[in-house]
């Protein structure tokens, strides 16, 4: 398995599940409880300090939904934005930039919130019994003249 550099922990993880585990789905599959460094806005787990409240759905291989419980805890949040910050400067194009205001946000309170995303161009190449994206997209990509 090759990993582009800077080979982080979270860049590592990711890789070996997309190798591993992603393509291995083809039934509907909930991969639960991802790990703190992987889910940077996601709460962490009532009962393991090592996992989040997260989880995403795969069919047939591909992601169809991703959903987690909000992060609202101001000092951990930056924190994690900490933690991707140090990653993002070690050249990790996909770490999260920190967000001061939303951390400013957080610390005027933020009931229990959660979240999910259902990619619906996904949704309909399955029910439209279709594997590619370009013949669900309503507005493909034009070339210019």
């Amino acid at each position: 398995i090759v990993c582009p550099p800077p080979a982080t922990a979270a860049r590592l993880l990711d890789k070996l599940v997309g190798t591993f585990v992603e393509g291995t789905c083809s039934d509907p599959t909930f991969v639960m409880d991802h790990p703190v460094l992987m889910s940077p806005l996601a709460r962490t787990h009532r009962n393991d300090s090592r996992v989040t409240e997260r989880f995403e759905l795969f069919i047939g291989g591909l992601e169809y939904c991703n959903a987690y419980s909000e992060l609202n805890d101001a000092a951990t949040q930056r924190a994690r934005f900490q933690s991707q910050a140090d990653a993002a400067a070690a050249g990790d194009d996909e770490a999260q930039v920190a967000d001061e205001d939303f951390c400013r946000a957080l610390e005027h309170g933020l009931p229990p919130t959660a979240g999910w995303g259902l990619g619906l161009d996904r949704l309909t190449m399955l029910l439209a019994n279709v594997s590619s994206i370009k013949e669900v997209l309503l507005f493909p990509a034009m070339k210019p003249v």
